[in-house]
């Protein structure tokens, strides 16, 4: 196993172990997730994400370290669900019934689940999650503190600049390099010595099960023999500013193949021929996209706050992944934040295209995605979420 030290030094596993997806049967399959976890930490995985809202999956990793005897060799990075939470009475609820979950006096990284913005951040400093961080840091309760991250780089890099975070987690792989935090949102935080996690290093999958013929053949007729998997992972452990990488791993073979993966990996390590594999690769899959948007921003601010390049993302992402996963994805661009960044907000101005350098008409681009994206189910989501989450 390759290791890249944290903010203070600390040695993490370049393969972090993701506890979303566990296998479930009536619950969290207990004796199957225990193989599979043991089998990490054989291995050398020392870093183990979960959330307070993924079911079943606190308890299930508590247990498991517990009765291994094992909480000592591996970090623990949970959870805070901000947007459940309207007082400081709530946070203290929350995360003393994670410590017990986890069955630990401590959560070794400790993240701000889905941190959308600034203004929200905001909201949290008010009701005083500042103080309670650093109580919880003096205690020993909380080790180090970040957030998660599903948004655009402008946003990424103000929220980054906000607060001394200890870490961070984006969404990151060979296909979005360019959109949501992307690799300027990436550098961004290293340049200022803030390690970055990274999640969706497959796209839920999407970079194996469903490459387009086109892909797979590239990866096929190559004379570097790599399965997909590896490819994506590899683009991301080549890059210094990546310091793990999560894999929601659920049989003993996948921990097996990433384990073997991540013990040979190094950065900057691929060559110009597979820099270039990989951009073709891209291309083969952008077959599918409506808008050539490359996510570069050129076109931000809007005036009236639409996320231009998100809701681009999200429209592509509704011909390569299908309507839902863009739906999630749109929702959670333009809806999970103090204020809408909807394409409906777009008065047809004409300020975003001046500076376009792909030349895309993006008035008429913003229409036919709020066409597509903005039917009764996100209208539903766009009337219920700001109350659930207490904007």
């Amino acid at each position: 196993m390759q290791y890249r030290n944290d903010k203070y030094g600390n040695p993490i596993s370049v393969l972090g172990y993701g506890c979303m997806r566990f296998t479930q049967k009536m619950g969290v399959d207990i004796d199957k997730t225990e193989k599979e976890i043991m089998e990490a930490i054989k291995g050398g995985v020392n870093y183990f994400d979960t959330a307070y809202i993924y079911p079943g999956s606190e308890a299930a990793l508590g247990k498991i370290l517990e009765r291994n005897n094992v909480r000592n060799k591996v970090n623990i990075a949970t959870k805070l669900p901000h947007y459940l939470i309207k007082s400081m009475e709530g946070i203290e609820k929350i995360f003393n019934e994670e410590l017990e979950r986890l069955r630990t006096d401590h959560v070794d990284y400790y993240l701000m689940h889905m941190l959308s913005d600034v203004k929200t951040w905001e909201r949290l400093k008010s009701l005083g999650i500042e103080e309670w961080i650093q109580e919880k840091k003096q205690s020993g309760e909380i080790r180090q503190i970040g957030f998660s991250y599903h948004g655009n780089s402008d946003m990424f890099c103000q929220l980054i600049d906000a607060y001394d975070w200890d870490f961070c987690q984006i969404q990151y792989n060979y296909l979005d390099e360019n959109s949501q935090a992307g690799r300027r949102g990436l550098n961004h935080a290293h340049s200022k010595g803030i390690p970055v996690v990274i999640m969706e290093p497959l796209r839920g999958g999407k970079l194996v099960n469903n490459l387009p013929d086109k892909a797979k053949k590239l990866f096929h007729d190559y004379p570097v023999k790599r399965t997909p998997a590896e490819w994506a992972f590899r683009w991301l452990w080549d890059q210094e500013g990546v310091t793990c990488v999560l894999s929601g791993m659920n049989s003993l073979e996948m921990v097996k193949e990433n384990v073997k993966n991540a013990a040979t990996s190094k950065a900057n390590e691929l060559t110009e021929d597979d820099q270039k594999l990989l951009k073709n690769v891209v291309a083969a899959i952008n077959d599918k996209m409506k808008v050539g948007c490359t996510g570069c921003g050129y076109c931000m601010p809007c005036p009236k706050h639409v996320d231009i390049p998100g809701t681009f993302a999200a429209y592509n992402k509704r011909y390569a992944d299908g309507k839902m996963s863009a739906l999630i994805e749109y929702t959670m661009c333009t809806v999970l934040r103090k204020d809408f960044t909807s394409a409906s907000n777009c008065v047809g101005c004409g300020l975003c295209e001046q500076h376009c350098p792909q030349h895309i008409n993006i008035r008429q681009q913003l229409q036919n995605a709020r066409k597509e994206l903005e039917g009764p189910l996100y209208s539903a989501a766009k009337k219920i979420l700001p109350k659930i989450m207490k904007y």
